[in-house]
């Protein structure tokens, strides 16, 4: 808050009313001062990259600065075909760049509908507006699932418990009273009330936290690291590579100075991966604009490789497995109560609740009629207690909750027939609630969170329907070796019930959490499938023991229950009509709700991996050869064997144009680790292959007579034409079998099509050779039929030995 915005506010401070109460919030004269004064939320930003950044991420990298530098050079001392490399940079930065914002377009366009929203009291009504149109001295509407958009101070509560752990690590829920502060990132898990804004936008103590959630990231990605890994890397075979080929180059071969320079910048252009970084995120971008076309909005581009990585997946049952919302079934009277009487009881407490859950949702659209009771005390309901209470004046008190808390409170445990019914009705795959009368306060209820004894009246019994696509969805995740793991907050034996209708084994029995400590959760979680009665610190405890074992774990979650857990897992997956809090920390968000969308994220994943993969192999092949060519002509002392404009022709036709084909394939096999290990192995061999046959070709078109330098170099290329088609073929072509994760099985194209971008890349060669214009910009000229001849058996044996290698390293490949 700076110094002249506190003046204009002062100035209309008496006017404005400075300090609103919980009745009626602020005026629009108020309003109005305080956006005047600069005292507005800034909205956070929308998930993506700015275009300023993605135009330095795709424009300012190390490669195009030397690419840049060379490209200067060259056009100084020799003819501008020379230079097309800089042409082929530009047009492969622009398509990279346009791609990008295009998917940001989409994705930000799509972010409008998560974006996070507050409810705010003005003139006496609530309002709902965007969090960055809230103003200093703003009162919040606070309801339960509602995440606390600014730092407030609570003017009023009615059993409000905040959830602070994303803050500070504590997981216990904190009872909010009038005076006390909230944070601004915290979550109401319980009751609600209304807080005056204290501190909005920057001056939030959680506003750098909720930038963290929504920040445009690749994390805990290996393709990312491993891609830095291997340019890291290969920055350091550059440097002598390229010092010793300028040695050679410019004092111990008989070149000109040009031809020098020429020949120097073609080296260092070649051993230069300039694709791979720009469609490494080409790829990113465009399955998260594929992803988004099927109402899918992932908020971090790594989750888009994250779940394919994934081998346990965590969920919940409500929501997840199940469709929204449950429909009670059965009122089950119990004790003797009158069914008039239990019936109004039920009313009352459906329509007592000003922010319904799906629970009392179904209790007041099976009784909607409200007798109009007055309540005299509350205690409202929060995941942690499993219960809520009301005193009604004249009617007595009544608690609602999960019957093993409910009917144990007082020590005496639930009546036989009582806990036989319920037994029954939670293996059929129901919920049961009980409804009890209790004479004992509920104000005391609060001091350690069990409730007072309370005599059973009725049990209520609620069904979930599974949604139509779960059974499919479980069927294909255990096909792909992904462990399932449901962490509900329902009753263990119902939750198993539901379980084995969507077809999850469960190896043990269901495990009650209510019973068990957090540790005790985390010990349990890698040999039993199914828990019930899980508090949100429990599925935390679990979520990091899966991951202290070693396991990729993705959770799936929708409630204010699931945000710890979503947060700390490797992947978290919001269902899009969950509440605000889940779907802000959520790197996915399923805007349709649906547990159908998971195998799409999978596919589009294992398809990022796999084709950057493949991408990488090729573009790792080029340095790997223009290193062996560099690093053998400065020793020999020899002239280079291309012009820059050769190795244009060879880069475009044999990995810019087929890469970015490869990038964008449709299908992928299964992900696997190894990235680094993968491309090095493919690429070193590869790239000694082609640099082998290029320098055999060069030394045997010198040796004999008659031969120009042109037809020398064009021999060259040839040479390396043939053998970077047919590395491009291995990559692109199906093999025997596709241990290693990527190669070029499962691509998703049809053989036919994959063997035609290998023809086309070839007949582009041809076409370069047989129209008169394009000889004469690339320097074209065709060596005598001898020099082909030996050329053709150089390329033979080449390919040959790649082979052999090929084959002794993967016998089953052959």
């Amino acid at each position: 808050m700076t110094g002249e915005g506190t003046g204009a506010l002062d100035a209309t401070a008496a006017a404005a009313g400075a300090n609103p109460d919980a009745a009626s919030g602020l005026d629009d004269a108020a309003v109005a001062a305080r956006v005047k004064a600069g005292l507005v939320n800034e909205a956070p930003p929308a998930p993506g990259r700015s275009i300023s950044q993605i135009l330095r991420a795709n424009v300012a990298t190390r490669f195009n600065a030397i690419l840049g530098t060379l490209f200067v050079i060259v056009i100084a001392v020799g003819p501008p075909q020379d230079a097309l490399f800089g042409v082929v940079l530009v047009i492969n930065t622009g398509v990279g760049v346009f791609q990008e914002i295009r998917a940001k377009r989409l994705l930000d366009r799509l972010a409008i509908l998560t974006a996070p929203k507050a409810r705010v009291l003005r003139g006496g009504e609530v309002i709902q507006l965007a969090t960055g149109g809230i103003v200093q001295d703003d009162v919040l509407d606070l309801r339960i699932g509602d995440q606390v958009p600014v730092d407030a101070a609570v003017l009023a509560t009615d059993g409000m418990e905040i959830d602070e752990a994303l803050l500070t690590g504590e997981a216990e829920p904190v009872t909010k009273h009038p005076g006390d502060s909230l944070l601004s990132g915290s979550f109401v898990v319980a009751g609600g009330g209304r807080a005056r804004a204290t501190a909005v936008g920057g001056a939030a103590y959680a506003a750098r936290l909720q930038a963290q959630a929504r920040r445009f990231s690749l994390v805990r990605s290996e393709l990312q690291q491993g891609t830095t890994q291997i340019l890291r890397g290969l920055t350091w075979v550059m440097i002598p590579a390229g010092a010793l080929l300028l040695f050679s180059e410019f004092f111990r071969s008989h070149d000109s100075f040009e031809d020098a320079v020429r020949g120097s910048a073609a080296g260092l252009v070649a051993m230069v991966p300039e694709g791979l970084v720009l469609l490494t995120s080409l790829a990113f971008a465009m399955g998260a604009m594929r992803l988004a076309r099927r109402r899918v909005l992932v908020q971090e581009l790594a989750a888009i490789e994250g779940l394919a990585r994934v081998d346990v997946l965590c969920i919940d049952k409500t929501g997840t497995l199940t469709r929204p919302g449950m429909r009670l079934i059965q009122t089950e009277v119990v004790g003797g109560w009158p069914d008039e009487r239990i019936a109004e009881v039920v009313a009352g407490l459906a329509a007592d609740d000003e922010a319904p859950n799906g629970t009392v949702a179904a209790l007041a659209a099976r009784y909607p009629t409200s007798p109009g009771w007055t309540v005299t005390a509350r205690v409202p309901f929060s995941s942690a207690r499993k219960w809520s209470g009301l005193t009604f004046a004249g009617q007595g008190s009544w608690l609602l909750g999960a019957p093993a808390i409910v009917g144990g409170a007082g020590g005496a445990g639930l009546p036989l027939d009582v806990a036989a019914a319920v037994t029954r009705h939670e293996e059929a795959g129901r919920r049961v609630l009980l409804l009890a009368a209790t004479t004992g306060p509920l104000d005391g209820a609060l001091a350690d969170g069990r409730p007072p004894a309370a005599e059973p009246a009725a049990l209520l019994v609620l069904a979930e329907e599974l949604r139509d696509e779960t059974a499919a969805t479980v069927r294909y995740l255990l096909s792909q070796d992904v462990t399932i793991r449901v962490l509900s907050g329902d009753a263990p034996r119902a939750v198993a019930a539901i379980a084995r209708r969507a077809g999850i084994p469960a190896d043990s029995e269901p495990s009650d959490a209510s019973r068990l400590t957090e540790a005790e959760v985390a010990d349990r979680i890698g040999s039993v499938g199914v828990f019930g009665r899980v508090r949100p610190g429990q599925k935390l405890a679990a979520v990091r023991a899966l991951r202290q074992a070693g396991h990729v774990v993705a959770m799936i979650g929708d409630g204010v229950n699931d945000v710890q857990a979503l947060k700390e897992a490797d992947l978290g997956i919001a269902m899009g009509s969950g509440s605000d809090a889940s779907r802000s920390v959520a790197r996915v968000v399923l805007l349709d709700g649906t547990f159908a969308a998971v195998p799409q994220i999978l596919a589009e994943g294992r398809r990022v991996i796999a084709n950057i993969d493949r991408v990488a192999r090729l573009f790792v092949t080029k340095t790997g050869y223009a290193a062996v060519i560099a690093v053998v002509i400065g020793i020999a002392g020899a002239g280079y064997p291309f012009f820059p404009r050769h190795l244009t022709l060879i880069s475009t036709f044999t990995i810019g144009v087929p890469g970015f084909f490869l990038a964008l394939a449709p299908g992928a096999p299964r992900a696997r680790p190894g990235f680094v290990r993968r491309v090095l192995s493919f690429a070193i061999p590869a790239g000694i292959a082609v640099g082998a046959a290029v320098l055999a070709t060069d030394a045997i078109a010198y040796a004999m007579p008659g031969v120009s330098q042109e037809q020398a170099r064009t021999a060259c290329l040839l040479a390396a034409c043939a053998m970077g088609l047919w590395v491009l073929a291995i990559v692109a072509l199906p093999t025997s079998r596709d241990d290693d994760g990527a190669g070029g099985a499962d691509t998703g194209w049809p053989v036919p099509a994959r063997i035609a971008l290998v023809v086309a890349m070839a007949a582009c060669i041809v076409a370069a050779f047989a129209i008169p214009l394009t000889r004469r910009i690339f320097a074209l000229v065709l060596p005598p039929l001898s020099v082909l001849a030996a050329e053709a058996a150089i390329v033979a044996v080449a390919i040959c030995a790649l082979s052999l290698w090929r084959a002794r390293a993967d016998p089953a490949r052959g």
